[in-house]
C-alpha cells in the first residue's frame, strides 16, 4: 500500500480531517429540504447495503429508490454512479445517493467526498438527495454544497449510521 511505503520512508500520514476539520460532514442537514419518511427505509437499505459492500472493498455509494438498489459503485467512482444511475430510475419520488465509509477503512486515507460538482450531477440525474456518514465523511465547500441544494431542492444530510441499522 501507498500508506505502508511512505511509512517506510520515515512519512507519517495525516488524514485531510485532521487539518480541515471544518469539512468534517458534521450530523444534520446541509439543505433546507429534510428527507421525509418516505425515505427512512430507502436510506436504511442505502446504509445496509452500502456497509456489506464496504466490507468486500468494493465501493462507499449505492443509489437506492423505492427500497430498490438502483446502482452501486464501483472502481468508476461516484460521478458516473450517479449518471448510469439515471437511466434505471423509476417513475416517482426520486432516488437518493448514500455513500458512507466502508467498515474496515483507514480514515487517513480516502474517506467518502461529496461537494458542489456531486450536488449538480445527482441535481442534473433525478436525485432527490445525498446522504453522508456524519464525522466519517468530507463535504467540500460545505455552504456551496448547501445553496445548490437548495437551489434544485435536495436535501443533503449527515446521518449516523446507528440510527440507521
Amino acid at each position: 500500500l501507498l500508506k505502508d511505503e511512505l511509512h517506510r520512508e520515515g512519512f507519517v500520514v495525516h488524514g485531510a480531517q485532521s487539518f480541515m476539520g471544518d469539512l468534517t460532514a458534521k450530523e444534520g442537514l446541509y439543505s433546507k429540504a429534510k428527507p421525509s419518511k418516505k425515505f427512512t427505509d430507502d436510506i436504511r437499505r442505502g446504509v445496509e447495503v452500502s456497509q456489506a459492500l464496504g466490507q468486500l472493498d468494493i465501493g462507499q455509494s449505492v443509489i437506492v429508490q423505492q427500497g430498490l438498489v438502483i446502482g452501486v459503485e464501483g472502481i468508476e467512482g461516484t460521478d458516473s454512479l450517479i449518471q448510469r444511475s439515471k437511466a434505471y430510475l423509476r417513475k416517482g419520488r426520486g432516488g437518493i445517493l448514500v455513500k458512507t465509509c466502508k467498515p474496515q477503512q483507514d480514515k487517513t486515507l480516502d474517506l467518502p467526498t461529496i461537494g458542489p460538482d456531486t450536488i449538480m450531477n445527482a441535481a442534473q440525474n433525478g436525485l432527490e438527495g445525498i446522504v453522508v456518514e456524519a464525522g466519517n465523511a468530507l463535504i467540500f465547500d460545505p455552504d456551496k454544497v448547501e445553496e445548490l441544494a437548495n437551489k434544485h431542492k435536495l436535501f443533503v444530510s449527515a446521518i449516523k449510521l446507528t440510527d440507521y441499522q
